[in-house]
């Protein structure tokens, strides 16, 4: 199995899981928890100057998006959620990217941007939850002439709808921590107001991430609620093409699980059926072949301790095989904390 196969399972999409052992620890809030009134949507934004498409390149399935660069840890969860009943919506693709440091971005090398040409740092993407969440480590972003503090995040939930916006932080607490590591954010405070960047001039109230600081990691917790369009729990993802209409998979029950959980497919003619799972890091950890099966509902039950593996979170990727060719579907399964 080549990992590009791997992301096909969501249609030209990479997957990720989240750490079964949460990232976020408590610690002093530093500002309200602002949840989107009435499932407000998240207001859509540029994707900015320096977009990447990741969906070719299967090391940006990650959780950690660091790489070298230096900065405050920040743990960012984004929490995804259906305007149309403000539940959770599993199994989205959700890509973050932000500058370093800095002021600078990779991928790029232009005049206000030099010299990051080829190199991949603070980008990556995840797949949410049966909560509806993501979690990435990165750094705590610096800020450039012209923009406010801010990371861009792309949810894609199918070919047929991603909405793409930003997020921000609070200016007090932001520039606290610019003062509290001169050696480090050597720019110094950042000098924007809301009112004065071009993007959150016209509203920021659904865009502002709280931030906590962590005691075990000397860093911040960010989080944000994001409301899309859509329906939680199902969202549009049925509406992909990726399995050619050979077969239909269906969530892991229960969900989240606890040692055993069992995984529905419902198969529209008869095809060589397996089910692969995969780790947090994209790594493939098992394989459950099922050979030739006929036209029908079906069902794998896992069993993690006769696999040989710790509760956590999986992705799992049913694989089918008929004459008309090989397809792949993947969703995320959610260990109970």
């Amino acid at each position: 199995m080549k990992r590009k196969e791997f992301l096909q399972g969501l249609g030209m999409i990479g997957v990720g899981s989240l750490m079964a052992t949460p990232l976020f620890k408590s610690g002093r809030k530093l500002v309200p928890n602002p949840l989107p009134p009435n499932c407000a949507l998240i207001p859509t934004e540029t994707a900015g100057p320096f977009p990447l498409d990741l969906t070719a390149n299967g090391d940006f399935f990650r959780q950690d998006v660091r790489e070298d660069r230096a900065g405050v840890q920040l743990n960012l969860k984004l929490k995804v959620t259906g305007a149309e009943n403000c539940e959770p919506m599993p199994n989205v693709r959700v890509n973050i990217w932000h500058c370093d440091k800095d002021g600078l971005y990779s991928g790029y090398s232009q005049s206000n941007n030099q010299g990051q040409a080829g190199l991949t740092y603070l980008r990556g993407y995840q797949m949410t939850d049966a909560n509806g969440e993501v979690e990435f480590i990165t750094i705590f972003p610096g800020w450039y002439n012209g923009r406010i503090c801010h990371i861009h995040f792309q949810c894609y939930v199918s070919s047929v709808y991603a909405a793409i916006s930003q997020l921000t932080f609070p200016l007090d607490a932001k520039n606290a921590i610019y003062a509290a590591n001169p050696a480090v954010y050597t720019k110094g405070a950042d000098p924007l107001s809301f009112n004065s960047d071009n993007i959150f001039a016209d509203g920021y109230a659904y865009q502002l991430a709280t931030l906590t600081e962590n005691t075990e990691t000397g860093g911040y917790d960010a989080y944000l609620e994001v409301t899309i369009q859509g329906s939680g729990v199902t969202g549009l993802a049925e509406l992909e093409p990726e399995t050619g209409g050979l077969f239909k998979l269906g969530q892991n029950f229960p969900n989240p699980y606890r040692g055993t959980a069992t995984i529905p497919f419902l198969l529209n003619d008869k095809a060589e059926v397996q089910l692969e799972l995969f780790n947090l890091e994209g790594k493939k950890i098992a394989t459950i072949r099922q050979g030739q099966l006929l036209a029908g509902e079906h069902q794998i039950t896992l069993d993690m301790e006769q696999l040989g593996l710790p509760g956590g979170n999986y992705v799992y990727q049913l694989q089918a095989t008929s004459s008309q060719g090989v397809f792949r579907q993947c969703k995320m399964m959610t260990a109970e904390q």
